[in-house]
């Protein structure tokens, strides 16, 4: 008896291929009604170019930055896209092959040099990448695409064109920052990176962007590190990819997921390497919760751990009678999270791929609470009093607090990533609703509405579709949490004419308000944002 794998990603490795930029934004046609209010952009980035000569790009986060853009004005929905030509993009296109490392994707010397140019090369260490592929987000009057590296790259919003490259190292003591800061509603701008100081002393550097300057002067000249935060291993940082905070405090989660410092240094230097070489995963030391407040911003060095989770996205945080929530997306399978990414499997070892994708843990919504009033006499009993959780936290001998969470959604064959809420209203803050990508087996293949509260979903999903992050946006003069829309773009590559569209949602119960379909496939993309 033959047995069959079923799995939902009938034509997904479509949008694995490279795509054409568009000379000019082309007309989608639109079904529905966009409601008269909506009047903006969604910009949104991934990769569109995965391999470059013979050189193809080995991993999902390496191929070449493509910004995405879908116009929204009168009703009416055009569509537009350019690669963002980084110093990356460039030197690959001139010279054919991959001439900057990526995170999954060594670059080798030219092979025109000798042996004493590539030997010299090698010493001279390899350059850090800017391909910044993965969001799009405002730093005063600008805007910025990013990647998570010390590079971001200015782009114009309205015509896409790449207009200069920024080393965040010339005004901040960091070697990288997150690709997913938080950005208050005056414009301020919080991001977390990785420090590396004299003697391999080695921390996480919570850093500050001030918004709009009153002289017009660029607000990265005037940046700061506002606090720093100790790392639980001296030549293994964790692979930090997002963080919380909430109206008094900042709130980083320390994975096992490791990068070792000093593999890196050697094999960067001597044969030659990529990022993700260097992952390795300690899940021994557990996870690290830490906390540090803002105003003043200092450490708290309180001892909140848990079992080993990864972590790519927190969903929120907030504060309630003396306690810290932190929602957010854990995955229990570490390795595979990461090789699974691998575009050499996902495009020529299709099968082989599902297969391992049926047997892999899938992501949890987890809740955790960290209680802000912690004493040594209260060592075994749980110190969590909010009615509405199951979440615990208790103080053991050795003083450390272990915490128990509470999970708010799972399931074996689907799962909640790419998390957002009405960012602007509920950051912070005490929230009822989460919107996501459901996951089936690793492949985005529905919307997910979250009921953190009651635990209550809605989905929408159509056959052999593919959405990406679904993005909220407020219906105006409303004060309702779920009162706006879902804006995401969808891919179905076995749509022939039209396989591409702008999917506007109900954010209230996910049904269909309009969508403008495309005549083009469009390339997977990470996050975004809507500018009005």
């Amino acid at each position: 008896m033959v047995s069959r794998v079923e799995h939902p990603a009938g034509g997904y490795k479509k949008i694995f291929e490279t795509c054409e930029e568009l000379a000019e934004p082309i007309p989608a046609q639109v079904t529905g009604r966009i409601p008269p209010w909506l009047r903006g952009s969604l910009l949104r980035l991934g990769p569109g170019l995965f391999e470059v000569g013979d050189e193809p790009f080995y991993h999902l986060f390496d191929g070449q930055a493509l910004m995405h853009k879908f116009d929204l004005k009168n009703g009416q929905v055009t569509y537009y896209r350019k690669f963002v030509k980084t110093d990356a993009y460039v030197r690959a296109m001139t010279e054919k092959r991959v001439v900057i490392t990526e995170f999954g994707t060594a670059a080798y010397p030219d092979p025109c040099k000798n042996i004493f140019s590539r030997f010299f090369t090698y010493f001279q260490g390899i350059e850090v990448t800017d391909n910044c592929l993965v969001n799009v987000f405002p730093i005063g009057e600008d805007y910025y695409a990013v990647t998570e590296t010390n590079y971001i790259t200015k782009v114009n919003p309205e015509n896409l064109e790449t207009l200069k490259k920024v080393d965040l190292c010339n005004y901040l003591t960091i070697n990288g920052v997150t690709a997913h800061p938080h950005i208050e509603n005056d414009g301020t701008v919080y991001n977390i990176g990785n420090c590396f100081g004299k003697n391999f002393t080695l921390a996480y550097n919570i850093v500050k962007i001030p918004p709009t300057q009153p002289d017009k002067s660029d607000p990265i000249k005037k940046s700061k590190v506002l606090v720093q935060i100790p790392s639980s291993e001296r030549f293994k940082p964790s692979y930090v990819h997002s963080f919380g905070i909430t109206e008094n405090y900042f709130i980083f989660v320390e994975t096992p997921v490791k990068i070792n410092l000093l593999k890196f240094l050697s094999a960067w230097s001597i044969r030659g390497s990529n990022y993700m070489d260097c992952f390795e995963s300690n899940e021994t030391m557990g996870t690290w919760f830490h906390l540090a407040t803002r105003n003043p911003a200092q450490y708290e060095n309180h001892k909140f751990r848990a079992a080993a989770i990864n972590l790519f996205h927190h969903i929120n945080c907030y504060e309630d009678q003396g306690f810290i929530v932190v929602d957010l997306c854990a995955w229990k399978g570490f390795e595979f999270v990461y090789n699974y990414l691998y575009l050499a499997n996902l495009r020529e070892n299709w099968e082989e791929v599902k297969k391992a994708a049926m047997m892999a843990p899938q992501p949890e919504v987890r809740r955790y609470v960290l209680p802000m009033d912690v004493h040594r006499e209260e060592q075994g009993k749980n110190l969590i009093s909010l009615p509405y959780t199951t979440a615990t936290a208790v103080m053991r001998s050795d003083g450390t607090i272990w915490l128990e969470p509470e999970v708010l959604f799972s399931g074996p064959r689907q799962a909640f990533e790419f998390p957002q809420i009405n960012y602007s209203k509920f950051c912070g803050k005490n929230y009822t609703y989460a919107y996501g990508l459901g996951l089936n087996h690793f492949i985005p293949d529905r919307i997910c509405k979250l009921n953190v509260k009651t635990k209550e979903t809605w989905v929408w999903q159509e056959p052999d579709s593919y959405p990406s992050e679904p993005l909220f946006v407020q219906t105006p003069g409303s004060d309702g949490e779920d009162d706006g829309v879902l804006l995401t773009i969808v891919v179905n590559p076995g749509a022939g004419q039209r396989p591409g569209y702008l999917l506007i949602l109900n954010a209230k119960d996910l049904t269909e308000i309009a969508r403008a379909e495309v005549d083009v496939i469009i390339p997977v993309t990470f996050h975004g944002m809507y500018k009005p």
